[in-house]
């Protein structure tokens, strides 16, 4: 893949471009909820929607936030959560026993040097996978235990080709990433196989390419305009903050633009890449973006950058995430029920109608959910966001509830993942 070839920052999507109406979380709420009216319409061939169930579904929720935070307290959902598993905040130890919190600005681009690849590398680990993490003796499977990975890998200087500065990832490492270099790293191997390996160190090398190819996002705003390291993403936001604030969807759409060409066999529309984004007779143009891995980072992002100082604005601008967890929850508890009695046994591609539906559903769904949840905290949105619901939350909820169904708690379905999607 050669870096002339990418659609970076630097050949930016002009507002009148087709593509960019799809490039934005207002577009993943609008066609997602046109995907949903048709499912409630009753003209899916794959689903029918139980809108009787909202109410027991929200319950189920609301429970789960109460079990795991009494006090409503509930933080942001995000990655630092899977690096906190086992009670241990790596982060915060990293970050003190290299002196990062007397230095907001430079706390915040290693956060995001670890954080960017961290969400990438967090598709679906698959059933049997799992990582144990040495200095605290702890063993992590799924999402707790990629995140863990990738932070031990990010702390060993993997991600940075500077000597003496380890905690940093730049567009040289990140292209020099192998399939055997991350199995290593992730101790992976016969009978501790991590699903999608070689799609992770593929978006591992795309990811330096689109680093290497964009140096409006990616180098370094004042000095040697020649780097090219991730973390300076947080010079570019904040250099388009207003008065120390930034809308999160700003965020989101920097980030669909600049990491757009990472995707990889994504669709494209005029050349520029779509990204998560599928097809969908529901709508007139077939397409429905979800944007799930760009929204996860940048939920992710929040605590970093507000404890940087920045102040994000519009936080439910962003979406609810459609993956197995929060999709699972509507399956297991009936509020979308497949028509196929065999759904939960065949294997199914992010592409699939059915798919794609599962996917819409779940962002609407997950809005409502969210609504009355609020209703029953006595919370208004602004005290209560969609990123808390979502952590307290549905994830945990769709968690919990594959656990009572299901040995091993795995999803309700079965999706083929090459490591870059789920």
């Amino acid at each position: 893949m050669k870096a002339e070839n990418l659609t970076g920052w630097h050949t930016p999507v002009a507002p009148e471009h087709p593509a960019s109406d799809l490039l934005t979380t207002d577009a993943v709420r609008v066609r997602c909820a046109a995907v949903a009216r048709w499912v409630r319409d009753g003209a899916s061939k794959h689903f029918t929607w139980h809108a009787e169930r909202l109410t027991d579904v929200a319950a189920f929720v609301a429970e789960t936030i109460r079990l795991r935070y009494p006090d409503l307290n509930v933080p942001y959902h995000s990655r630092n959560r899977h690096f906190e598993a086992g009670g241990v905040d790596r982060w915060q130890i990293l970050a003190e026993s290299n002196g990062l919190n007397s230095d907001p600005a430079e706390r915040a681009r290693v956060a995001i040097d670890l954080v960017i690849p961290s969400v990438l590398l967090d598709a679906g680990a698959g059933p049997v996978w799992k990582f144990i993490d040495e200095p605290t003796g702890q063993t992590h499977a799924r999402s707790e235990g990629l995140g863990v990975a990738s932070l031990r890998m990010f702390e060993a200087g993997t991600f940075s080709a500077v000597k003496g500065q380890p905690l940093r990832t730049d567009a040289t490492a990140l292209r020099e990433i192998t399939p055997l270099r991350l199995a290593t790293a992730f101790q992976a191997g016969p009978g501790n196989e991590l699903v999608g390996l070689e799609g992770r160190a593929a978006l591992m090398r795309r990811l330096g390419e689109v680093v290497a190819a964009t140096p409006a996002v990616f180098g370094k705003i004042n000095g040697d305009s020649s780097e090219r390291r991730i973390g300076n993403l947080y010079d570019y936001l904040l250099a388009h903050s207003q008065g120390g604030k930034i809308g999160a969807a700003f965020v989101v759409e920097t980030l669909l633009r600049a990491l757009g060409p990472v995707w990889p066999g994504r669709a494209e529309l005029h050349g520029v890449s779509l990204g998560d984004c599928w097809r969908h007779p529901a709508l007139a143009d077939g397409w429905v973006p979800f944007h799930k891995l760009t929204q996860w980072l940048t939920y992710s992002l929040l605590e970093p950058l507000e404890q940087s100082g920045l102040q994000i604005e519009g936080l439910d601008a962003l979406t609810g995430l459609p993956e197995y967890r929060n999709g699972g929850l509507l399956l297991d508890l009936g509020l979308l029920v497949p028509r196929d009695p065999e759904f939960s046994t065949r294997s199914w591609k992010v592409d699939d109608e059915a798919i794609v539906e599962w996917r819409a559903v779940t962002v609407i769904a997950l809005d409502r959910i969210a609504d009355l949840v609020r209703t029953q905290f006595g919370l208004t949105t602004a005290q209560f966001p969609l990123a808390r619901v979502l952590e307290g939350g549905t994830w945990a909820a769709g968690r919990r509830i594959a656990a009572e169904k299901r040995a091993g708690g795995g999803p309700p379905l079965n999706l083929v993942s090459d490591g870059t999607v789920f």
